[in-house]
């Protein structure tokens, strides 16, 4: 017989204007390459809009497995930190929705995976604390193109991980923030970093299940290891 697709459920944008054909209106969105790397790693895709916050753990309970995916920055209220100058403007709604999924994740031991904002969402859901500008603290622009377009540099995974079994080497990847992990939430351990020293995953070990966040963009790129890592947890 042949074994289930997981299903993956996946976070998405609300934007209140966006325009296809004659329409414009509000929409729940999302990069097209979120869908196709679970679909290439062997799961089914579903798209997760913002919700109540109380409806997460019904909406987790019927996922094999949670991906948060990149987007705005996090508000630093989140963090009890006041806004950087070069802080985008809020999504309060994304926030709430995304930590209440993260929070169930977590309770149920459904396999997570954070990317970019998603993994910065994680450390904050830990009590993490995120440096808004990183520029500032490493001195050079090399984690973000020009807007719209990915800068690639080189993640080094720390070895025994669990990132470390889907990426055993160093990797070039897709990358675009300015924001990254200040101060590692609870329980959160690292599991790659730049060259510079800025933190690229974390994990929770001893969580049940599988707990991971990447700092760059596997979507973005051609590389389907960590998604594959998260689908075959999501079948386990």
């Amino acid at each position: 017989m042949t074994q289930a697709k997981p299903l993956i459920g996946i976070s998405t944008y609300l934007e209140q204007s966006v325009r296809w054909g004659v329409w414009e209106l509000p929409a729940a969105l999302l990069p097209a390459g979120y869908h196709r790397l679970v679909q290439r790693a062997g799961g089914l895709a579903a798209q997760l809009p913002p919700d109540d916050p109380a409806a997460a753990a019904a909406v987790v309970s019927r996922l094999d497995g949670l991906v948060i995916a990149g987007g705005p920055d996090v508000e630093p209220v989140r963090y009890g930190a006041e806004p950087h100058p070069r802080t985008g403007p809020p999504a309060r709604e994304r926030d709430v929705w995304e930590l209440a999924l993260i929070e169930a994740a977590l309770a149920a031991g459904v396999p997570l995976l954070g990317i970019c904002r998603g993994m910065q969402l994680l450390n904050v859901a830990r009590g993490g604390t995120l440096v808004q500008h990183l520029p500032e603290t490493v001195g050079h622009e090399g984690h973000s193109g020009p807007p719209g377009v990915f800068e690639r540099h080189e993640v080094i995974p720390v070895p025994g991980t669990l990132l470390a079994r889907a990426l055993p080497e160093p990797v070039s990847v897709p990358t675009y923030h300015h924001q990254a992990v200040d101060r590692l939430g609870a329980g959160l351990e690292v599991s790659a970093h730049a060259a510079d020293g800025t933190v690229e995953a974390l994990e929770l070990p001893g969580a049940q299940g599988f707990v991971l966040g990447v700092q760059w963009h596997p979507e973005a790129g051609d590389d389907p290891r960590v998604m594959e890592a998260l689908t075959a947890a999501a079948r386990g």
